[in-house]
């Protein structure tokens, strides 16, 4: 929020682990600028008297989090048995294929997990009439044969916005209210809100004719459809999307309201794009595994989606932990607040925040998380080794780029990397001297021979310029040759290691 382009002007976050709400709090204006020069580059502030302060109960506009709510809705009629992920498109919208009949072959499940071959968008806003909007999306060439490929598109959602509709007979703001929010308590949840002065506003959009954009959907396609559609259109307050996330981290129920069955609440921690590369692996509707903003939360099972406005969810099932930040970074421009570290920079501390308890002791070796850095921690031996084996507890949880090493010196100069024996109770493995990614976030018994003649050993760990995971862990350290202790953990020079209780 500092500098002269800060991300955002105004924010509220909610961070709580196992349903305990740890942080709930606000900061900056809901409402500060009145338009954006564009000729200067410059945001138009309001007399500062006429500034709003973003509060805990601000409501927000949630973007593209609104597929989520469209997601669930969809799992309530799978669970009803209304609706099947592997029909068609058109054995619900006939229309559908009328202009492309590449489209025949589409499915539901296709569309909720962004592998239709539709295209990420199509103006639609300053067509007509809804018949037209749709029809245009209809007539759209693929990008790519169905089922064969990856691309994050508002036409998915916005197609299966409309079959929830034609299943049921009912709209899908109706549908949201009904199946999701009235159950929940989210009385602040819903499209086009009833009290604008309660919203933050977003973006300046002239080219439009709105002026600047405040109690009204920011997205113009989904303006173009009255405020409500599959892709986006919802507001929430971080309290109400917060309860959202608990039920499905509580596996579709939250209190007394049992909103999905657990078969499919399970879907939604389960890659239905496998094979289709990182950035493709999504659940019922939820992204799986975006270290891009979920950073040290990332898991294989944590889930999240963020918004263009600015806003984002992430769960974790594995620490117990929610995140909910929602910013209005598009006012007055959607030029500011593009990148994701503002996201990264809530959910690193959280992913932190939650204890790795020392293998033996009170403390143990952490290396910290900063991005493109070099951390060492060296351990000089008592004496030169000689068949010698080196044992020490090992905890990793990095980004795949971001690489943990146990090293070796004759010299203090020349360096090499050692092969580790890796065991837990149920797995056993070998590194050929590097590791990274997710090792399961628990301890595990780490062996290597350490070469004759070495003087000292050291661990590494080297990360890139953007992201981080849990972090690596050290304990429980000793280096014997026979009979000999040569370290026994003791007296080690740490270079952005520290010693931590968690």
């Amino acid at each position: 929020m500092e500098g002269l382009e800060p991300s955002f002007p105004g924010y509220a976050l909610l961070a709580a682990r196992d349903g305990v709400v740890v942080v709930h709090e606000a900061g900056g204006h809901r409402l500060r600028y009145s338009g954006w020069d564009e000729a200067a580059g410059t945001p138009v502030e309001l007399p500062p008297e006429q500034w709003e302060a973003a509060e805990t109960d601000t409501v927000y506009d949630l973007a593209s989090i609104s597929k989520l709510f469209t997601a669930t809705v969809t799992g309530v009629l799978i669970d009803e048995g209304l609706i099947d992920l592997k029909a068609a498109v058109v054995e619900h919208l006939p229309g559908f294929d009328a202009f492309d009949a590449a489209k025949s072959p589409i499915t539901l499940g296709q569309l909720l997990s962004h592998t239709s071959g539709m295209i990420a968008f199509v103006k639609l806003y300053d067509l007509p009439d809804e018949q037209a909007r749709m029809e245009a999306i209809y007539a759209h060439p693929l990008r790519r044969p169905p089922g064969s490929g990856y691309e994050y598109s508002d036409l998915n959602l916005i197609v299966l916005g409309k079959i929830l509709e034609q299943v049921t007979g009912r709209t899908l703001d109706d549908l949201v209210a009904e199946l999701i929010c009235e159950p929940l308590g989210l009385r602040d949840t819903g499209y086009n809100p009833p009290d604008p002065s309660r919203t933050a506003a977003t973006e300046y959009q002239p080219w439009t004719g709105r002026g600047m954009v405040r109690g009204e959907v920011h997205d113009e396609n989904a303006w173009g459809f009255g405020g409500v559609a599959g892709h986006a259109g919802v507001f929430a307050t971080a309290w109400d999307l917060a309860v959202f996330g608990q039920m499905i981290l509580n596996g579709g129920r939250y209190r007394d309201a049992v909103i999905l069955s657990e078969a499919t609440a399970r879907l939604i921690f389960t890659d239905q794009n496998a094979g289709l590369g990182e950035s493709a692996a999504r659940g019922l509707g939820w992204q799986l595994g975006q270290r891009w903003y979920m950073d040290a939360m990332s898991s294989p099972v944590t889930v999240g989606h963020t918004g263009y406005t600015g806003t984002s969810i992430v769960l974790d099932p594995l620490a117990g932990t929610l995140l909910v930040l929602l910013t209005n970074r598009v006012h007055p421009t959607r030029e500011r607040g593009t990148a994701s570290a503002y996201r990264r920079a809530a959910s690193r501390p959280l992913g932190r925040a939650v204890p790795v308890e020392p293998r033996s002791g009170g403390r143990a070796w952490f290396a910290g998380q900063a991005d493109a850095t070099r951390a060492t921690l060296t351990a000089a031996l008592a004496k030169p080794a000689a068949r010698a084996k080196a044992e020490f507890a090992l905890w990793y949880d990095t980004e795949t780029t971001d690489a943990g090493a146990f090293e070796a010196s004759a010299d203090g100069v020349t360096w090499t990397a050692l092969p580790l024996d890796l065991r837990t109770e149920d797995h056993h493995w070998r590194t050929e001297g590097a590791f990274s990614g997710y090792s399961g976030r628990r301890w595990i018994a780490a062996r290597a021979d350490v070469p004759d003649g070495t003087t000292t050993l050291r661990w590494v760990y080297t990360s890139d310029p953007l992201y981080q995971g849990r972090g690596v862990y050290v304990d429980a350290i000793e280096v014997r040759s026979g009979r000999t202790v040569l370290c026994d953990g003791g007296g080690l020079e740490a270079d952005g290691w520290e010693r931590v209780r968690d």
